[in-house]
C-alpha cells in the first residue's frame, strides 16, 4: 500500500477569470496523451513535495514563478485501479496574470488560454483533467451561489 505522501506527479490549473492556461502536449508515440491539451505540471523528482513539483514544472514549462500561497486549492487523486499513478491537482486563480510573460519551455507544442467551459468540452483535452477541473469549478460555483 502506498503512503499518503507518495505520488507520481502534479498539475496546476491556472485560472485567469473564466479562462484556463493549457499546453498542447508533444505529438510523440512514447508519451501519455500525445497531441492533447494538458495543464502545466508533470513528474515528481526525488524528495519533492507536491507543491515543489508543480511549481518547478510551471517555471520550466511556462516561465511562470508562483509562490506556494498562490495555489488556492489542491486535491490528491489516488489510483482508480492498481498500477495507476497518484497525482495532485492544484488550482491558482490569478486575476492579474500577465499572459504576455508566459513562454513555452522545452516540452509541448504550444500554450493557449481556453475558456474553462470550452476546455471541458474539448475532445482533445486530457480526460481526467477535464473531470478534475469540473469538480473544482462545481465546488467553487456551489460556494458562490
Amino acid at each position: 500500500m502506498r503512503e499518503f505522501s507518495d505520488f507520481d506527479g502534479a498539475k496546476v490549473a491556472i485560472l485567469h477569470g473564466s479562462r484556463v492556461v493549457t499546453i498542447l502536449r508533444d505529438d510523440a508515440p512514447d508519451i501519455a496523451f500525445p497531441n492533447m491539451w494538458d495543464f502545466p505540471g508533470g513528474a515528481r523528482e526525488e524528495g519533492e513535495s507536491p507543491e515543489q513539483c508543480v511549481l518547478r514544472k510551471l517555471d520550466e514549462e511556462l516561465s511562470l514563478k508562483l509562490a506556494p500561497e498562490q495555489l488556492s486549492w489542491k486535491r490528491r487523486f489516488g489510483p482508480e485501479r492498481q498500477g495507476m499513478p497518484v497525482t495532485w491537482l492544484f488550482v491558482a486563480e490569478l486575476p492579474d496574470l500577465d499572459e504576455g510573460r508566459l513562454r513555452l519551455g522545452g516540452a509541448g507544442q504550444a500554450w493557449r488560454m481556453f475558456d474553462a467551459e470550452r476546455f471541458l468540452r474539448q475532445s482533445n483535452a486530457v480526460p481526467h483533467l477535464k473531470a478534475q477541473l469540473s469538480e473544482y469549478l462545481d465546488g467553487r460555483d456551489a460556494l458562490e451561489g
